[in-house]
């Protein structure tokens, strides 16, 4: 080894055993480095709170940095390895033991229990490419190594909210200002909740879209931090604020679209421009939408799908015959969908309906916001079935392209988010 460029040497070994107090009450800065952590007692900003964000699972991770890094002891916080800017390392597993490996065959020594990659600077850590705030935590996993992304929750938001309201300019200002409340309740939320996997959300759609810094904008940090702390408030707790990309004329109660109950805060809110018969949202690009499905597709659709959400004698519904919508929302949308194929009757409600309608490419239907015409064949089975509908996504909460009219209407950010989530208030921790 050569420890000019290796941490485990006398020298690291000592700052180490100097600093392992310190080291054990570390966390990440929005600068990528490290601080020491506030007493526990104290109720933490909001925007302050750290998370844990799960990338992927991943083979063979590839890291780098802006600057100089160092990889860490995830068991311990014992300083492993010291790495320069430009030099591009890889981590290898051996059961749940890690270690890095640096060009030319450097490595550093193997670690139980995981890896942290870490800049004490301002410098990015990157991932395969991709650059981070915060720190990246590398858990291991019987299918692989689990990359977390351990960072401040206002960096956290930085990665996403241009990713899930789309790049927008100064203009929409406010609305994307909504955007980073909705998005900092949800994620704290999720972190008040706890939870046995080593990460509190994910970077996908199964929670909220993330990036990384690579994805930041201008707009959309300047929204985050014009917004410092504030998140959305219903009886004096801090809620799960769902949003959407267009609700077509019309948001959903959440008891409409999922196996819920209602809640006061996500009612049918209208979306209608008073005094004009147009809507804040149907400047999105999918406020009006057809889909065509062919028969052949639909059949596909029925066999894959359909058994997820309905209880399937044998696993195998059967030829569809009709479909039909069997009954509807108080805001317009699909509550039942009714299937009948030569085997019988299925009923799929609300939201379950967009996962089994699928197009031949699998992409979910736009929304359940939706009529349907059938065209049988020969034989009785449907040849085509066409969808016209409106609107996209769940349409509970706040709707994204409505608050982007709006914005531009002269709303701020405030009067939005009291809008699609009547009876809460925007307001800090206390």
């Amino acid at each position: 080894m050569r420890l000019a460029r290796v941490r485990y040497g006398v020298v690291a070994g000592i700052l180490v055993a100097a600093g392992a107090a310190a080291c054990a009450r570390r966390f990440v800065t929005a600068s990528g480095g490290s601080i020491d952590a506030s007493s526990p007692r104290r109720v933490l900003n909001a925007s302050d709170r750290t998370l844990r964000v799960g990338l992927t699972v991943s083979g063979t991770p590839r890291l780098s940095a802006s600057g100089d890094w160092q990889l860490y002891s995830l068991a311990t916080d014992r300083l492993v390895a010291r790495v320069p800017q430009g030099e591009v390392w890889r981590l290898e597993r051996e059961g749940a033991r890690f270690r890095g490996v640096g060009p030319d065959g450097l490595t550093s020594t193997w670690q139980s229990g995981g890896l942290v990659a870490r800049s004490a600077s301002s410098a990015l850590v990157a991932y395969n490419g991709k650059h981070y705030r915060g720190e990246l935590l590398f858990v291991p996993k019987d299918t692989g190594i689990v990359v977390v992304n351990r960072v401040r929750m206002d960096d956290y938001l930085r990665g996403v909210v241009p990713l899930e309201i789309g790049t927008r300019d100064s203009r929409d200002s406010a609305a994307v200002q909504a955007q980073a409340v909705t998005a900092r309740s949800y994620a704290y939320v999720h972190i008040a909740a706890g939870s046995s996997r080593p990460y509190d959300v994910t970077a996908s759609v199964s929670d909220q879209l993330y990036g990384g810094a690579d994805a930041e904008t201008a707009v959309s940090n300047a929204a985050v931090a014009s917004t410092r702390g504030l998140v959305l408030q219903y009886g004096g707790r801090v809620v799960n604020a769902p949003y959407h990309s267009a609700c077509g004329g019309s948001t959903a109660g959440a008891d409409e679209i999922w196996r819920s109950a209602a809640e006061p805060y996500l009612q049918r809110v209208s979306d209608e421009i008073p005094g004009t018969g147009r809507y804040y949202c149907d400047i999105g690009p999918r406020f009006r939408w057809t889909r065509t499905i062919d028969g052949a597709t639909l059949r596909e659709d029925i066999v894959r799908y359909l058994a997820s959400y309905t209880r399937t004698p044998g696993g195998y519904p059967g030829t569809p015959r009709d479909v039909e919508v069997d009954t509807r929302t108080p805001s317009g949308r699909v509550g039942t969908l009714k299937i009948a194929t030569d085997r019988g009757n299925y009923v799929l409600r609300g939201n379950d309906v967009r996962y089994v309608l699928r197009s031949a490419d699998g992409e979910i239907l736009n929304s359940t916001n939706f009529t349907v015409e059938t065209t049988s064949a020969p034989d009785g089975s449907i040849a085509r079935v066409v969808m016209r509908g409106t609107g996209y996504g769940h349409g509970v909460g706040m709707c994204q392209w409505g608050a982007i009219g709006r914005a531009r209407a002269g709303q701020d950010f405030r009067e939005i988010l009291r809008t699609y989530y009547p009876g809460t208030t925007v307001a800090a921790i206390e």
